[in-house]
């Protein structure tokens, strides 16, 4: 009689999985430090003191927004940060990751994500050499659906991580609402349930989450009751000059100051995708490195695709409005 095939044996695992193991698993965490514990340990225990320390990360945040940060190690909280594209969403949980000596796990969201890209998939390659190993009555298949066998995704990885984890969900507004709401699981319990092992939980130690949105679209509330909620919004000129200095080390002043006036008045006209300060940073890194010490309308011109990413608003911005946007942005300070 001929022997079953590969495929077969794992045609039969899958059938096998209707009497799936149900158990909580949890791994053994007793050295490691809850969030909180970690905040007075790095001496994060006021507002005043996570500001200055994302200030040393390099990040400058508002008040509001250090305050966000602070209440969501304190409470451990996800924090949803939403605001316009390039305004610094991204940036606060790198920022916040630095601070905290953790490592950051990122999860980018698109359309169609699902559960196999974000929180894990089985390694069907490696459960096929077992199926043939077992058919050889060397290893027995009913360890085929255990934990060596998952490719572990941002998700399940940042809920099992030994190592302190700040886990960014980025741009959650771009993935479908059915993603949505099985996050709702790992936000609210901080554990993910896989049938065929149970559920796995954070224990003692939890990731610190933070998720932004560009608000392409709205989220469910029952996704927002789950987080603490910031909104960033554009700085205001004073601020936006301390953060391209912070940034770019060694810009010239006024060549920091003029950008940043010439980037807000950007953000007046009706253009298709107003300029972030991302867009301001990388702009006056772009000034820095052709040596420039101040605007002028032509390094303007040549260079204005550092800050515009459509050819409309590009059309948008020439002959005279440009000079008068050189020339504005030169009287500001």
């Amino acid at each position: 009689m001929a022997s079953p095939s590969p495929s077969a044996g794992l045609d039969e695992a899958f059938r096998r999985r209707d009497r799936p193991r149900r158990q909580t698993v949890s791994r053994d965490r007793g050295c490691r430090l809850g969030y909180r514990l970690l905040v007075e340990i790095a001496g994060i225990d006021t507002i005043d003191a996570m500001e200055r320390a994302l200030h040393e990360a390099g990040y400058l945040p508002d008040r509001g927004l250090a305050t966000a940060l602070f209440l969501a190690l304190k409470l451990e909280k996800p924090l949803l940060l939403e605001g316009e594209a390039g305004v610094g969403k991204t940036e606060a949980a790198k920022a916040l990751a630095r601070v905290l000596g953790a490592r950051l796990i990122r999860l980018q969201c698109y359309e169609g994500l699902d559960v196999a890209h974000a929180v894990y998939e089985w390694n069907y390659s490696r459960q096929l050499l077992h199926i043939r190993a077992a058919q050889e009555g060397t290893v027995s298949e009913q360890e085929l659906f255990g934990p060596e066998f998952l490719i572990r995704r941002p998700l399940l990885e940042a809920i099992e991580s030994p190592d302190r984890v700040v886990l960014l969900i980025d741009e959650i507004d771009r993935a479908d609402e059915e993603f949505e709401a099985f996050l709702l699981e790992v936000l609210s319990d901080f554990q993910i349930t896989i049938p065929e092992i149970g559920t796995i939980s954070a224990a003692d130690h939890k990731p610190a989450v933070v998720l932004t949105s560009n608000r392409t679209r709205e989220l469910h509330d029952a996704l927002k009751r789950r987080c603490l909620y910031h909104w960033i919004g554009h700085p205001s000129l004073e601020r936006e000059v301390e953060i391209v200095k912070l940034r770019v080390p060694g810009v010239p002043e006024r060549l920091a100051a003029q950008t940043a006036a010439f980037v807000q008045r950007l953000r007046r006209l009706d253009l298709a995708k107003p300029p972030g300060v991302a867009e301001t940073i990388d702009w006056t890194q772009a000034l820095a490195a052709l040596g420039r010490q101040e605007l002028d309308a032509e390094i303007v011109e040549q260079t204005l695709g550092s800050v515009l990413k459509y050819h409309e608003d590009l059309l948008a911005v020439r002959d005279e409005t440009l000079q008068e946007l050189v020339e504005e942005a030169r009287a500001a300070r």
